[in-house]
C-alpha cells in the first residue's frame, strides 16, 4: 500500500559518507520470530513396577503399537476404545503418552429440531508420540467416548469440516465501507476450490502479502463462514487452524512468541499439513513406543 507522499515531510539531508558517518538512533524494527521449535520430550515415564496389577494399561498400550505397525503396513486400523478401563489403568496411559505440540477440539452445535441432544463436543491431543490421538467425545447426556487414534489426524477433524460445509454466503451489494480487494480475494478462492481435487497440495491465498485492509479480513470471514473445528500447532511459534463453512477452506495463522500475527493464510485443501502427522513421524512414533514398551514391561 502506497503511502502519501508529502515533500516537506521528506526533506533531502546533505549525507556524509564512511564510516561512523550514519546515525545509529533509529534502528530496524524488525517483527519478532519465533523464539524456539518444539522437538520431541519423552514423557516422564513410570516405573515399571506401577503397572503390576494394571494389564487393561498394558494391554491398551500395546494395541496402540499394533495398530500403529499395521497402519504403517497400509492396514485400516479401528481406535482403541478407552471407556472400560479404570480411573488408574487412564492415568497410567497418560502418563505414557503424555501431550504433544497438537491439540484440536469441535464445537458443540444445538440439535436440530426434534433432537434430544447435541451434537457432542470432541476434545483431542496428539501425545508425544506424533500420529498418536487422544480423543475424548462428550454428549449433553453426559455419555463419553474416550479412544486413542493412530494416522495423520483423526478422522473426526474431517468429517467436522465435511458436515460443516454450505454454500458461501452471497456477497453483499454495496460492499460495506473499507472493503477494497476482499471480492477478488473471494473468487480467487472459488476458483481454487472448483478445481481442487483430494490428494493435491493446497492453494494457498496468503493475506500477509496481498493488500487488504481489516475490514477486507473480516469480509472475507463473513462470506466463507466459520465452523466447529479449531486446531492450535504449538511445533514453530503458535499456529491457529478454523474450518471455513465452505469446501475444502481452513484458515491458518501463525504467531511468534508474542502472539502476534506473522503469517494469515486461507488454504484450499482437505486439511492443512501443519496439523497432520507425516508418515515419517508414525514411523518414528512406532519405534519410539516399542522401546516404552520394552522398558515398561522389565517388571
Amino acid at each position: 500500500m502506497s503511502l502519501p507522499y508529502d515533500p516537506k515531510s521528506f526533506p533531502i539531508p546533505v549525507v556524509a559518507l564512511g564510516a561512523g558517518s550514519q546515525s545509529e538512533e533509529d534502528g530496524l524494527d524488525y517483527l519478532s520470530l519465533p523464539q524456539g521449535m518444539a522437538t520431541f520430550q519423552p514423557p516422564p515415564l513410570p516405573e515399571p513396577e506401577a503397572f503390576a496389577g494394571h494389564g487393561p494399561a498394558l494391554r491398551a498400550l500395546h494395541e496402540v503399537h499394533a495398530r500403529l505397525q499395521a497402519l504403517l503396513a497400509g492396514q485400516a486400523v479401528e481406535p482403541v476404545r478407552l471407556e472400560v478401563l479404570g480411573a488408574d489403568d487412564l492415568a497410567l496411559i497418560h502418563q505414557v503418552l503424555g501431550e504433544g505440540e497438537v491439540s484440536a477440539q469441535v464445537l458443540a452445535e444445538p440439535g436440530a429440531p426434534g433432537q434430544a441432544h447435541a451434537l457432542p463436543r470432541v476434545q483431542i491431543q496428539e501425545s508425544v508420540f506424533a500420529g498418536v490421538w487422544r480423543v475424548i467425545e462428550r454428549s449433553d447426556d453426559g455419555l463419553v467416548r474416550d479412544h486413542i487414534e493412530v494416522g495423520p489426524v483423526p478422522a473426526i477433524l474431517r468429517q467436522a469440516a465435511r458436515d460443516d460445509a454450505r454454500a458461501p454466503l452471497a456477497p453483499l451489494q454495496p460492499l460495506p465501507p473499507g472493503v477494497l480487494n476482499a471480492p477478488a480475494i473471494l473468487a480467487e478462492l472459488a476458483e481454487h476450490r472448483l478445481h481442487w481435487r483430494a490428494g493435491q497440495t493446497a492453494e494457498v491465498v496468503n493475506l500477509s502479502l496481498l493488500p487488504v485492509t481489516p475490514e477486507d479480513i473480516a469480509y472475507i470471514d463473513h462470506i466463507i463462514g466459520t465452523g466447529r473445528v479449531v486446531i492450535l500447532s504449538r511445533g514453530y511459534g503458535n499456529c491457529r487452524i478454523t474450518n471455513a463453512a465452505v469446501d475444502h477452506t481452513w484458515r491458518v495463522v501463525y504467531y511468534n512468541s508474542q502472539d502476534a500475527v506473522i503469517l494469515n493464510a486461507v488454504e484450499v485443501v482437505d486439511l492443512p499439513e501443519v496439523a497432520c502427522a507425516a508418515p515419517e513421524d508414525l514411523a518414528d512414533s512406532a519405534e519410539r513406543l516399542t522401546e516404552v514398551l520394552q522398558w515398561v514391561e522389565q517388571a
